[in-house]
């Protein structure tokens, strides 16, 4: 009987320890999970979730009830009051000297009274009005800054891929090459113990493996490093691993369109519409500055009760009510001379401003030329890095060949070995490079796609 307890313990010890090691298993699988996202998707989460979209998108909410705190400048304006006070019997002084003749009168020492107001504005120069415009054009202003940031922050998540993208080809390169350098050392120590070369070959050899390592170490570091901004500008947990997709297709141009196209579409994007609602904003300013020479005219009343009677004397110990209702009007003459300079300054705005459009409409303008000119460069790259590295493939297999059969030093493998590993390079990077000049080309012009 004791055995039997003694066993079947032991099973439930060892049930417990393999439950236990399975929980660990898969909770150490899923923190070693990669999350692997495609262009598309990474433009999407970033969107979603960039720190920088929420904070214009909360810029826009605090714009918006700023509308609705300017309209509530046409409410009026309602007041409680209550008052409690006791005062002195009043001492008047009738003789002909200084303090002489002094006769008190008895006051009522208890004062209180409870009194309500309001005041609602029927005309204030346009003042509130225009104050309103002025809310709804910032307004305006802060929907376009969240448009602007969210094609900001798409363009930064392409640029960050595709520089993932090409670091990844890079690292394939270096692989590959580092593979055919140490097949070459085996070759060249191979060569040595023969003495077909010497020892100079060895080391060169030697050097050019390390080179090669040395630069496969960094691009590896620089990849983790831009594989951490694109979690930071997605917003992915620290903790997530991350990957780019690398087998969906990323050529998805639809060629060139002539430059006017662009230009067209430029003088509408983001930066252009804000100069213009900047404008509006500064002709609004103006109207409110002209509207302190124009008077204020509010309708007001009022209502209480009040103890005791002091209108009049001797007061009378009562209690009573008294309202009253009416408009009144201000007018502030001294705008007539202190606003003139308000006014010159609010003038000065409108063509600074008018200026500013001008300078941001030429740095568009530049801007475009620039990279429509570009992208046409690159697309007209393409034959050339495609011949460029046929040319290089076929140098390296004549020079390799001549090495093989000792008609050439390994410096001219070397530089063979290099020029094709650039060309290589060059074809995949231009391709890219392409894709991304692409979609500068659309963000400058303000046409950047919602969905990459």
């Amino acid at each position: 009987m004791f055995l039997k307890t003694t066993n079947s313990t032991a099973d439930c010890f060892r049930k417990i320890v393999w439950l236990f090691l399975i929980v660990v298993t898969f909770n150490s699988l899923q923190a070693q999970e990669i999350h692997s996202v495609s262009l598309s998707e990474a433009v999407k989460l970033a969107k979603e979730n960039n720190k920088k979209i929420l904070r214009s998108q909360l810029e826009t909410t605090l714009s918006e009830q700023n509308i609705k705190e300017r309209k509530e400048l046409r409410l009026p304006d309602i007041e409680l009051n209550g008052e409690y006070s006791r005062i002195t019997n009043i001492t008047e002084f009738k003789g002909s000297g200084f303090l002489n003749g002094k006769e008190v009168t008895k006051a009522i020492p208890e004062i209180y009274q409870v009194n309500s107001t309001f005041k609602m504005p029927i005309y204030a120069g346009n003042k509130i009005n225009n104050a309103i415009k002025m809310a709804s054009q910032e307004n305006e202003i802060a929907k376009i800054k969240t448009e602007k940031a969210e094609n900001d922050i798409g363009l930064e998540v392409v640029a960050n891929y595709l520089a993932i993208y090409k670091m990844l080809e890079l690292q394939k390169i270096f692989e590959e090459n580092i593979k055919e350098e140490k097949s070459r050392l085996k070759e060249v120590a191979s060569l040595q113990k023969h003495g077909t070369v010497t020892k100079n070959e060895v080391i060169r050899a030697e050097l050019q493996l390390s080179d090669r390592e040395l630069s496969a170490l960094t691009n590896s570091k620089n990849i983790k490093i831009a594989l951490h901004e694109l979690k930071t500008l997605i917003q992915l947990p620290e903790a997530e691993e991350i990957a780019i997709d690398t087998t969906a297709s990323l050529d998805e141009m639809k060629g060139l369109d002539p430059y006017d196209f662009y230009l067209n579409k430029a003088f509408q994007n983001e930066e252009m519409r804000m100069a213009s609602q900047e404008l509006n904003i500064k002709k609004t300013e103006l109207k409110l500055v002209k509207g302190n020479y124009l008077p204020t005219v509010n309708f007001f009343g009022n209502y209480g009760f009040y103890y005791p009677n002091y209108k009049f004397f001797p007061p009378n110990p009562y209690l009573y009510t008294l309202g009253q209702v009416g408009i009144e009007a201000h007018f502030d003459i001294s705008a007539l001379y202190k606003n003139k300079t308000k006014v010159q300054q609010a003038n000065t705005k409108i063509e600074w401003q008018q200026m500013q459009s001008e300078i941001i409409k030429d740095e568009i303008q530049d801007k475009l030329f620039k990279e429509h000119t570009q992208y046409q460069e690159i697309l007209e790259k393409f034959v050339v890095v495609d011949k460029a590295l046929d040319l290089a493939n076929e140098n390296y297999r004549i020079v390799k060949l001549k090495y093989l059969n000792q008609l050439v030093l390994i410096t001219e493998m070397v530089d063979a070995d290099n020029a094709l590993l650039q060309a290589k390079y060059n074809k995949i990077s231009t391709r890219l490079d392409a894709v991304l000049k692409h979609y500068e080309l659309l963000h400058t012009a303000g046409i950047m796609p919602e969905e990459i």
